[in-house]
Order: C-alpha cells, then sequence, then structure tokens
C-alpha cells in the first residue's frame, strides 16, 4: 500500500519514511501544496501524511481539493502550530488523526496502519470553521493531549468529565468544549453544586413548580431546562449531596427531569460536562459518591494538568494575562525573558488562577514599564508575607502613581473616579484576602464593608476568594 508524504522538514521527511517503509509502505515524499496536488490527480494513494505550513500554503486550508479528488482517502496531519485551534482546524477535516510535533514516530507508523485499515475517515457532511480566540494558553505535551481529546468530543454529545486541581480552568476546558462544539449557538450555562445549599440544590438543578415548598411563589426553570440546545457544565460535582447525585443519575438514565412539586417529565436537551478537583473512586468505596452515576458522567474523561507539570507555558501565559491585563485597562507592560524564566521556576500551588492574579498584581504595581526580575522579586517576597509589595510606597507616592497612571489612560470625562477605583480595588481586596486567607467574612470585616458588598465586588471584578485559601 502506498502513501503521500507532504513535509517540507528534510529530516524529519526522512524520519517517517524510514518508520512507514518498515511497516511495508510505499511512500511517495513532496514538499509543496503544488506538487501533492499534482501527484494526487495523477496517482491514488492508501494514505495520506501532511504537514500543515507548507512552502507555497496550508496543508490544512487546501484540503479541499484533496477532498474532491479522493473523498474517502484517511488524512493524517502533522503541525508544529501546537494550540488548540490547530487541533480543531485538524478534526473539523475528518482527519483521521492530528500529531502535534514533535510526536512519537512509532506511534506515527501504527496509526497510518489503522488508518489505512479503516478505507475511510471522512463523513460526507460539510463542516463550517470553529470560532477562534478560547482562552486556553499553552504548546506543552500535556496540553496536547488536553486539546486532542477536546476534538474528539466535539462532533457528539458523551458525557465529559475534567478532572483537575483547583485553578487549572477546567471551565474553560468546558466553555472550549461548548464553543467548538455543534452546540455552540445554544446557551454554556454553569453551576458550583458545591456552592449551592443541600435544600435547594434540587431547585436549582430541575427548577420548581410554584407551591412546592415554602418561598415557591412562581415557577422556576432549572438549569437543566435553561441549558437547553446546549451545553450544563456541573463544576465540582465530587461534592453533590446523595440525594442530587440520586436524582440526577435518575435523568440521565431516562433523559428527563421533573420539576420539584412538578408531576410532568421534561425532556433533558443539553449536553452534560462535569468536572471535579477530587479522586471520585475514593470517595465511591467511603459511600460519599454513587458509582452508577460515576459512570455516566465520566464516559470521557480529559485530565487537565497542573501547572507544575507544564512549566513550558508558563511564559506564555504570563504573557497572555498581560496582555488581558491591558485590555481591561491597567498599565501596558513588557515582560523580560528572564523575568518570565523567574516566573517558570515558581511553584504555583494555586495553578493557572494564582499565575493570572500574581500577573494581574504585576501589571498594576510594577514601577516600570519593562518587567524585570528585581520586579517580580518585589511581588514574590511580598507574597510571602501576605502583602502586595514588599516596599510598598506611602500614601502620596501611591496617589501620585494612581494620578500618573489616570493622565496615561486618559480616562473619558465623568469617568475618572470610577477608573482610578477600579484600579485600585483590584490589589486591595486581593491583599485582604491574601491576609485573611480567603475568608470572606473575616475580610467583609477587615475593609469595614456588608458581606454582601464584598461578594458583588468580587463578582464584578472577577476574584475568586477561593484562590487565596491558605494551604
Amino acid at each position: 500500500m502506498s502513501v503521500l508524504l507532504v513535509e517540507d522538514d528534510e529530516s524529519i521527511a526522512i524520519v517517517i519514511t524510514a518508520a512507514l517503509e518498515a511497516e511495508g509502505f510505499a511512500v511517495t515524499r513532496c514538499d509543496s501544496v503544488a506538487t501533492r496536488d499534482r501527484l494526487l490527480a495523477a496517482h491514488r494513494y492508501g494514505a495520506l501524511v501532511t504537514d500543515v505550513m507548507l512552502t507555497d500554503g496550508d496543508g490544512i486550508e487546501t484540503l479541499g481539493t484533496v477532498r474532491a479528488l479522493h473523498p474517502a482517502m484517511p488524512i493524517i496531519i502533522l503541525s508544529a502550530q501546537n494550540t488548540l485551534d490547530t487541533a480543531v482546524r485538524a478534526s473539523d477535516t475528518g482527519a483521521f488523526e492530528y500529531f502535534p510535533k514533535p510526536f512519537d514516530i512509532d506511534e506515527l507508523a501504527r496509526t497510518v496502519r489503522q488508518a489505512v485499515g479503516s478505507g475511510s475517515s471522512v463523513s460526507s457532511e460539510e463542516t463550517e470553521p470553529a470560532p477562534q480566540g478560547l482562552p486556553l494558553v499553552g504548546r506543552s505535551a500535556p496540553m496536547q493531549a488536553v486539546y486532542r481529546m477536546i476534538t474528539r468530543v466535539l462532533r457528539n454529545d458523551l458525557t465529559v468529565l475534567i478532572l483537575g486541581e483547583s485553578g487549572t480552568g477546567k471551565e474553560l476546558v468546558a466553555e472550549a468544549i461548548h464553543q467548538l462544539g455543534d452546540r455552540r449557538d445554544g446557551p454554556f450555562v454553569a453551576v458550583n453544586t458545591a456552592a449551592i445549599p443541600v435544600e435547594l440544590i434540587e431547585s436549582e438543578l430541575f427548577g420548581h413548580e410554584k407551591g412546592a415548598f415554602t418561598g415557591a411563589v412562581a415557577r422556576h426553570i432549572g438549569k437543566f431546562e435553561q441549558a437547553a440546545g446546549g451545553t450544563l457544565f456541573l463544576d465540582e460535582i465530587g461534592d453533590m449531596p446523595m440525594q442530587a447525585q440520586t436524582r440526577l443519575l435518575r435523568a440521565l438514565q431516562s433523559g428527563s427531569i421533573r420539576r420539584v412539586g412538578g408531576r410532568d417529565e421534561v425532556t433533558i436537551d443539553a449536553r452534560i460536562v462535569s468536572a471535579t478537583n477530587k479522586d471520585l473512586e475514593p470517595l465511591i468505596a467511603a459511600g460519599q459518591f454513587r458509582e452508577d452515576l460515576y459512570y455516566r458522567i465520566n464516559v470521557v474523561p480529559i485530565h487537565l494538568p497542573p501547572l507544575r507539570e507544564r512549566p513550558d507555558d508558563i511564559e506564555a501565559l504570563a504573557r497572555h494575562f498581560l496582555a488581558l491585563a491591558a485590555g481591561e485597562g491597567l498599565p501596558r507592560r513588557q515582560l523580560l525573558p528572564e523575568a518570565a524564566l523567574l516566573l517558570t521556576r515558581q511553584p504555583w500551588r494555586g495553578n493557572v488562577r494564582e499565575l493570572r492574579n500574581f500577573i494581574y498584581r504585576l501589571a498594576l504595581l510594577a514601577r516600570d514599564d519593562v518587567i524585570d526580575i528585581a520586579a517580580i522579586d518585589v511581588l514574590l517576597e511580598g507574597a510571602m508575607r501576605g502583602e502586595g509589595s514588599a516596599h510598598a510606597p506611602d500614601g502620596s507616592e501611591l496617589a501620585v502613581a494612581v494620578v500618573d497612571w489616570l493622565r496615561a489612560k486618559r480616562p473619558p470625562d465623568g469617568a475618572v473616579y470610577d477608573t482610578a477605583l477600579a484600579a485600585f480595588e483590584r490589589p486591595l481586596l486581593g491583599w485582604v484576602l491574601g491576609q485573611t486567607g480567603g475568608n470572606q467574612l473575616r475580610a467583609a470585616q477587615m475593609l469595614g464593608i456588608n458581606r454582601n458588598t464584598l461578594r458583588k465586588r468580587l463578582s464584578d471584578l472577577g476574584i475568586e476568594a477561593e484562590a487565596f485559601t491558605r494551604r
């Protein structure tokens, strides 16, 4: 059986050719889109193995010609552009497999063998391009595994369980599955099952009828119905009460729900994606989580790595967060390479969430537009003492710094006070939460404000108190 290999890196092409020939394939090599199309017009191949970035074009964008010539030929895509966008673009072509570089050459050879044996990998349906700009950052090998798993679940409604430590970005993965999948036009409804009081969780998930219980003065539509046509994300499902677990299992088994106090069955039309930072198997053994529910929600597991297992991504994440901070009105900063290296050597026990909060503080408090090792050291030393800065200026210096920043930002008339307040409030609340270990009641007492007021400000500013919980 013959294989067409399109690869413009001579050394990689030689290695792939040797591996495929050892598997018994006759390999034809070329290094451009034009030569590929000429060969495909004249010959039939068992499979196509192609790089993305070629000398005269994009190996993915030009696959329309390949499909027109050989609609059933399996295609395997290789790419050094190891982003989720590339993985999704490859998946949307109906490719048999996608390999980010560097890859395991033996695995590639086995995959080509499987592809040739399958005969066809392409759906007759047209695919449309996926949305761009999702906030999943990283090209490390662990993140490549995550991207590949995401692409495998985009065109189906299988239940997904996202596993990972707090702060790793589990909700971002759930959002990616929704926004890149076939339900992207529907709602994405997220619910933290650990944050809902036990007595209210069934009403929140399944809704209730008027008069179902004291205080039920009107019909309430639950999260399942709110997510109709879209995705329901059940975060921290390991903390769900047993009674609610039983109701959830019944809903997943039957494909329908019943509102609290209601008689009618309502058909479920939502994809279910769950997440947890706990190991569910010990909870099952302890009788705290239903085993049958575990198998229902864990059809496709996606393991999200902690930041310590993907240090190669820290610099990219830091630069990404600096850009986000600038877009939100904080000073625009440039990160020097040696400063980025220092960031990669930190433990980041709070994972990506902790890194994000640190970078935002850095964007606000750094004295220069260029961030060097000294600027990071100042904040790291202050963080060890639970402070925002190791050498904080006095009140007058701080006021001058704020005025200088406002002068550069030039907020419109009528917005100066609110702009300055928002810029000052974020590090202030971060410092107080750091002092209280994330305890919102104590933080509100320190600030001298109502706890509900604090909660609203944290929500408005996108600050998660859990990120400051002492470990």
